[in-house]
């Protein structure tokens, strides 16, 4: 009996259940608080604004909520969660302080995210019923899928903004987004 395609056909067995185990552990993925990892993402550019599927106009009741700390205001004006278990949270941020912003004490405080300076790097998501917090999704070469609000923003001038986290389970419909330096916003999530 010759066993080398049964040995074959196995591997390929193995293989395909291996690769079918980690796209789940990756989709499924969240960081808890506490810890230093998230999910692991293919590789993708970073934008300064979502795309066009991401859902990015305004409610035509206002925004979903909006705050300001340091002379700077944040608004939230979407927060959609996509079949493919993704968050992807947006809005405009308008700098009032009268001089140039940099985004600086809005980076990362993991070294992972080092690529990300000057950018919505150190914003999480918190599900206060799950008890879960979720950091901002990255990339693979280490940068935030978010808004790079490259160059700074000038004083007066307002630009738009994304951030991607892993998604709440569906029963949770209202988080909280912690931005450094802002106080939290309560969001509520749509579906996509």
């Amino acid at each position: 009996m010759d066993l080398r395609g049964f040995t074959g056909s196995r591997h390929r067995v193995m293989a395909a259940a291996c690769a079918v185990t980690l796209s789940f552990a990756i989709s499924a993925c969240g960081g808890s608080e506490g810890e230093g990892e998230d999910a692991k993402v293919p590789s993708a550019e970073v934008s300064k604004a979502p795309s066009a599927d991401v859902g990015r106009s305004a409610p035509e009741d206002g925004p979903l909520a909006e705050v300001n700390g340091n002379g700077i205001t944040l608004t939230v004006d979407s927060a959609v969660r996509d079949g493919g278990g993704f968050l992807t949270v947006s809005g405009k941020v308008t700098n009032g302080k009268g001089s140039f912003w940099t985004a600086g004490e809005w980076k990362s405080d993991e070294s992972e995210l080092s690529k990300s300076a000057g950018s919505m790097a150190g914003a999480t998501i918190v599900d206060a019923v799950g008890k879960k917090k979720y950091l901002i999704l990255r990339d693979t070469g280490g940068r935030c899928l978010c808004t790079l609000f490259e160059g700074g923003i000038d004083s007066n001038e307002s630009v738009d903004w994304f951030a991607q986290f892993p998604a709440p389970p569906d029963e949770t419909s209202k988080v909280q987004l912690q931005v450094p330096t802002m106080p939290p916003a309560t969001i509520e999530i749509s579906e996509g």
